[in-house]
């Protein structure tokens, strides 16, 4: 029995997780590379902690910047991150040197080559990453897998910078790396199936939630949250304001709406200073050095706790850009305008073939994104509300903007009464 048929959605999220670690076409009696040595490039923040999983989890790693500073500070954070969880009782405060002692300091890519994995952990940025795996593919010792941990950027356009694509892989960690569950295996279209069986095991090996999806941009997870922000910020040009979406996709059950986590990522990723970017807002709030909670001002105000408190300054801001009087909108609506937007993005990804089955697509969300549990995920949600009144409100989006048009398997749903959960479009191909 579908356990979503059921309303048991405890019982839906346990076989979903169960699932997910199953690869169809790929045999479970796959020789597995071994992985004695792990390397990173970067020791920034996302570097450092993916560092710190390999580690704890007992295999040395070998870590790489271009600077000695850039590397003493990333080091200097892993070890306060483990004297913080030791101090808490998180672990004995002894372990803190053995964890320490499994991390070397390079400054030199070559300084790699005996790894038996690498992972780049660098500025998301195609023509950089292309330069840095054409290094790899010169330094790295023969069978080594090359793993990108791009969150969103063509991997087959990476690995086309090797002569070995077969041995590429992303593996997209999740901020803090450290501490977040889910890692995104990516498979990209010539990726070997024992570096895929590899890397499903290793998630298992370092206590991550393994999902496998496909190359398209933002792979799944992201993917479905840039259809939410899209929405978001198309409701702001309309005459809302930020706290009023927050408000609403609280109440739903995310512990952050969309502008109360761009503010905890940092507004100014991806951003530079006279830059234009397609969300004039959030550059002129750059611009004025309001970049999120790291500088004590984003789209909101925050006090000494970092508590969020809706600004004068960005309401300013917004009407000045958008030109938009205030609007009232009920909660219902905004949460339908901003959430039902995913589930058909997650349709069309289903469609496409970069997922492997619905149920993995819920994993994403609820190990990743901070998803309500009591809602199952995308998929199960769709199930408990229906596909008509997705798709009504689809078309409603997909008139004013044609990305937002119905997926085909969303009519076929809402005219046959069918389950999104059940969806079978062939599993993920590359």
């Amino acid at each position: 029995m579908n356990p979503s048929a059921t309303g048991d959605v405890e019982a839906y999220i346990a076989a979903a997780g169960k699932a997910a670690w199953e690869v169809p076409g790929i045999d479970p009696s796959t020789p597995r590379r071994r992985i004695g040595t792990v390397g990173i490039i970067g020791a920034g923040t996302m570097g450092g902690g993916i560092a710190m999983n390999f580690a704890t989890a007992g295999i040395p790693v070998r870590i790489v910047d271009t600077t000695q500073d850039a590397l003493d500070r990333g080091l200097r954070v892993v070890r306060g991150n483990y004297q913080r969880s030791a101090d808490k009782g998180r672990f004995p405060r002894h372990e803190v040197e053995a964890r320490m002692a499994r991390l070397d300091g390079r400054l030199d890519i070559a300084e790699l080559g005996n790894c038996d994995l690498v992972i780049e952990a660098v500025f998301e940025n195609m023509d950089l990453k292309r330069r840095i795996f054409a290094e790899l593919d010169k330094v790295m010792k023969p069978g080594a897998i090359l793993a990108t941990n791009t969150s969103a950027l063509d991997i087959d356009e990476i690995a086309s910078a090797t002569s070995r694509p077969a041995d590429v892989i992303g593996l997209h960690f999740f901020s803090p790396a450290n501490v977040m569950k889910l890692l995104e295996i990516v498979r990209a279209g010539q990726t070997a199936p024992d570096v895929v069986a590899t890397c499903m095991d290793l998630a298992r090996t370092i206590g991550k939630v393994a999902v496998l999806v496909g190359v398209c941009p933002g792979f799944v997870g992201n993917r479905i949250l840039f259809a939410r922000q899209k929405q978001a910020l198309r409701l702001i040009r309309k005459g809302l304001m930020p706290w009023d979406i927050d408000s609403a996709i609280n109440a739903f059950g995310f512990r952050m709406g969309p502008f109360q986590m761009s503010d905890l990522a940092g507004l100014d990723i991806g951003w530079s200073k006279g830059a234009t970017t397609q969300n004039p807002i959030r550059d002129a709030l750059c611009e004025i050095d309001r970049r999120g909670q790291k500088t004590g001002a984003g789209y909101y105000d925050y006090d000494d706790a970092r508590r969020p408190v809706p600004s004068d300054i960005t309401a300013g801001i917004i009407r000045d850009i958008t030109g938009a009087e205030p609007i009232a909108m009920s909660r219902d609506e905004i949460i339908e305008t901003c959430i039902f937007p995913m589930i058909n993005e997650a349709v069309k990804i289903l469609e496409e073939n970069k997922a492997q089955r619905p149920s993995d697509i819920d994993v994403v969300w609820l190990n990743g994104y901070g998803w309500p549990a009591e809602k199952g995920g995308p998929m199960f949600y769709g199930d408990m509300i229906g596909a008509k009144p997705v798709l009504a409100r689809m078309e409603r989006l997909g008139a004013d903007d044609p990305e937002f048009t119905p997926a085909a398997c969303l009519r076929r749903l809402a005219e046959s009464g069918g389950s999104f959960t059940a969806i079978d479009c062939g599993g993920l191909k590359t």
